[in-house]
């Protein structure tokens, strides 16, 4: 997730909303995983004994601007307070992996490019015994044993979500994972399982999202089997698919997972800010189509 995970979270003096508590974790180990992926390693004495109860459960990452005038640990509330938006935390939503409740441990897989964007440059500098703040956990999905069959789709963003979630698969279900990755040299480790098929989507330079809509669209699906879709990644590629889904085969909104983690040429910020318009908007298409 990251997942791909709003503007500044500064909120108005007047605000009665009720301030959350950022946590701290510690990281505790580094690994390269894939060309592009870095899984850092957490603690967080905060998420020991809590229940994990879904397969997507995230936390948004705070990020320091440069230059602002504190450091971890910080009261979150009082920065939201007293702070001007430039010097607000920057929020990044990631997917937990590996959660352990007993010991407060998880992990975080990262994409990284370089030096492109926030996260991933960060991730790739840590080190060892590093400390971040976080909000969360939140999630709400998980694979139900009521469906015999799932359909998994993202992209790299979305690659944590749907490992997490096929490692939770019920026993006597079957899966079929379409995941999209930079080239054919780019795939990660995923679950072993003679019940789940995957589909790895090379882009080889194509624009995010394209590649992979092609390949959900022209396979093959038995539409009489009750199926669950678990769907997420870039906004433009989730428009299409909610389209093939929603309204060439009237799929059941109950039987979908489907978001859009980020979108083309927009920070996390700024997807999230214009996140709820661009689902309205695309709604409003779906239903006039269905006319």
């Amino acid at each position: 997730m990251n997942t791909m995970d709003k503007s500044p979270i500064g909120l108005p003096k007047n605000s009665k909303k009720k301030p959350r508590v950022a946590q701290e974790a510690t990281i505790t180990a580094k690994t390269s995983i894939s060309e592009h992926m870095i899984r850092l390693s957490f603690h967080a004495k905060a998420l020991i004994g809590k229940e994990f109860p879904f397969s997507d459960h995230y936390v948004k990452l705070l990020f320091i601007p440069q230059g602002a005038p504190y450091s971890i640990p910080f009261n979150l509330a009082d920065i939201q307070q007293n702070y001007p938006p430039e010097q607000q935390p920057i929020k990044r939503t990631y997917t937990l992996r590996n959660i352990d409740p007993g010991t407060g441990n998880f992990d975080i897989d990262f994409v990284s490019h370089g030096d492109i964007g926030l996260a991933g440059p960060w991730a790739a500098r840590a080190q060892v015994g590093e400390k971040i703040m976080f909000l969360g956990p939140g999630g709400k999905w998980k694979p139900e044993e009521k469906y015999p069959h799932f359909i998994f789709a993202g992209d790299e963003a979305a690659a944590p979500a749907i490992i997490e979630s096929l490692q939770a698969l019920p026993q006597s279900s079957t899966a079929e994972v379409f995941l999209e990755i930079a080239h054919d040299n780019a795939h990660i480790p995923v679950p072993e399982n003679h019940n789940i098929t995957y589909h790895w989507v090379p882009r080889q330079g194509a624009v995010h999202g394209t590649q992979l809509m092609q390949a959900v669209r022209h396979a093959d699906y038995d539409w009489s089997v009750s199926t669950s879709w678990f769907v997420h990644g870039v906004a433009e590629m989730i428009k299409d698919i909610r389209r093939f889904l929603f309204v060439e085969h009237n799929v059941s909104p109950a039987d979908v997972s489907i978001s859009g983690y980020w979108r083309l040429g927009m920070t996390e910020d700024q997807w999230q800010a214009s996140k709820g318009e661009f689902n309205r908007s695309i709604e409003a298409e779906e239903n006039a189509l269905k006319k």
